[in-house]
Order: structure tokens, then C-alpha cells, then sequence
């Protein structure tokens, strides 16, 4: 899934390249991509499109006239710009604005079959600004970690680092590829107890988080442009990397598999020493 560092450069790449353009046409092929009724996606013809934001791992497209498309990638959306194809259109097309005076379109793809996809058009920073999904959100955790992220972490309750930290409730754009970077960066066990963070460990997280993202947008932004790939490949130290050395100390990074995703980290550096064989019997976990 796309996360803060991959949507922030997503957006910000094709909002340089799209600001003052014209929509044509708007159509979304995609059965369950809108998730709003009014105003109508046509609304959208012949607007100016004013530019592109994110918030957490969701995008806003701006157009004129206050209308704002708010959309989230899930596990396996795209969206980028394509030329406008002459023959049948790709079966994972789910939204397509087509761009006036060129064969261009900007289009949201998603591969796969879940079609998990969505975006929301709304009248109105107003209405955009009450949706539930964008209201409810966390602070930002880029450019920088929330002042009272250890308060807002220990409020959750005895909940696992590893999970509180992908709740985009309490923190927003983080989630598991990224969790498993900061955690080894910040040498602390995604099974930690939000309740039970220390001063040292404070410190430790805010900056690992901060550093982290830091370093994947920096990463992305020197890389990135038209057309952007459809994964972009970010820098990692541990995510799916187990079996391999850890870079800092050497020892084999281990996993815990879960059924449809996996988490890593170093044992010697994060779990004093202790490979977690089963989340379900480790002693970590009590």
C-alpha cells in the first residue's frame, strides 16, 4: 500500500506537471470507485484543475470552483498519467480524466481483483474537510512527528507499537512497510507497550520516524517524474528483507508472518536477543 513518503511524491510530481490543465471528460469505469453521488463526477468537465495535496495516505485533487476529489490507493491503486489509448481501455482503469488539448489522461488504475480503490468528489473545502475518513485522521507523522506523539501513543492503551502506529487515528501516514523502518531505526520491539515508553525511547521514536520519512521522500524526489512507475521503489533496511543480515549489527533479520503480510525486525537490536517463532506464543506478547 501506498504510504505518507510514496503518496507525498505522487502528488507532488503530478501536481507540477498538472496544475492549469483542463479536464475534457470524467468517467469512472470502476463499479465501486465512487463513493459519493452529488455533486455528479461530469461536474468536473471543464474545470481547471488547481493542483494536488495529500493527508496521511489520502490525495485531494483541487479543481476551480471549489470542488475537491478525495481518493485513497488502498493496497493496489495507481494513479498517474497515461496517453488516452485509442483502442479498449485497460480493464484496471477505475477513474479517467481525460485532458484537454492533448492525448493525455490522468488515471487511477488498480491491479488485482478487490477494486478497493475510492474517491469522493465534494462542493466545498467545507464539505471535503467534514469527510469522516479525512476529519478522524491523526496529525501528520511528516514533516515531523506530533509534539505529544508518547501522550497520544499511551492514550490508545496497552496497545503494541506496531499496531498504534498504523492507526491513522492516532498518527497519520504510517503503515507496515514503513513501521517496520522506524521501529529498527528507533531499536525498539514492534511488540513495546505504547504505555510504557521511556524519555530515551520518546526521543529515540520521534526521531527514527522524522529521519525515516525524511530520507524516503528525499529518496523518491530524486527519482521520481512522468511517467511515475507503478511501484516506486522505496530504501529499506529491514521491511521483507528477513533472512538477510541486519546493516547495523549483522544478525539475521527475522519475521513474523502474518496471513497476508509479513513484519520484520532484528532480533539481537529490537527484542533483546529473542526470535519471535509465533505471535500467538511469544512471551512478547503477554
Amino acid at each position: 500500500m501506498p504510504e505518507l513518503p510514496e503518496v507525498e511524491i505522487i502528488t507532488r510530481v503530478l501536481s507540477e506537471a498538472l496544475a492549469g490543465r483542463v479536464v475534457e471528460t470524467a468517467r469512472a469505469p470502476g463499479l465501486n470507485v465512487m463513493r459519493t453521488f452529488q455533486p455528479k463526477l461530469g461536474e468536473l468537465t471543464g474545470r481547471t484543475i488547481e493542483g494536488l495535496d495529500r493527508r496521511g495516505k489520502l490525495f485531494m485533487i483541487h479543481f476551480e470552483g471549489d470542488l475537491h476529489l478525495l481518493g485513497h490507493l488502498m493496497s493496489a491503486g495507481r494513479l498517474n498519467v497515461h496517453a488516452a489509448p485509442a483502442g479498449p481501455r485497460d480493464r484496471s482503469s477505475r477513474l479517467l480524466l481525460r485532458l484537454a488539448g492533448s492525448e493525455e489522461e490522468l488515471r487511477l488504475r488498480e491491479t488485482g481483483t478487490k477494486q478497493a480503490a475510492w474517491v469522493k468528489l465534494y462542493d466545498g473545502a467545507e464539505a471535503l474537510a467534514a469527510d469522516p475518513q479525512l476529519a478522524t485522521l491523526g496529525p501528520d507523522a511528516w514533516p515531523e512527528p506530533p509534539a505529544d506523539l508518547r501522550e497520544r501513543l499511551a492514550a490508545t492503551g496497552a496497545r503494541p507499537l506496531y499496531s498504534v502506529l498504523r492507526d491513522q487515528r492516532v498518527i497519520a501516514g504510517i503503515g507496515r512497510t514503513w513501521v517496520d523502518e522506524i521501529l529498527w531505526s528507533a531499536r525498539l520491539s514492534p511488540f513495546q507497550r505504547a504505555t510504557e515508553l521511556d524519555d530515551a525511547q520518546d526521543v529515540a521514536l520521534r526521531g527514527a520516524i522524522a529521519e525515516r520519512l525524511d530520507a524516503a521522500i528525499a529518496h523518491f524526489a530524486s527519482t521520481a517524474a512522468l511517467p511515475l512507475p507503478d511501484k516506486l521503489k522505496p530504501p529499506l533496511q529491514v521491511h521483507r528483507r528477513d533472512g538477510e543480515p541486519c546493516p547495523r549489527c549483522g544478525t539475521t533479520i527475522a519475521a513474523v508472518h502474518y496471513e497476508s503480510y509479513v513484519m520484520c525486525y532484528c532480533p539481537q537490536e529490537q527484542t533483546g536477543g529473542r526470535v519471535l517463532k509465533d505471535r500467538r506464543l511469544s512471551r512478547l506478547l503477554k
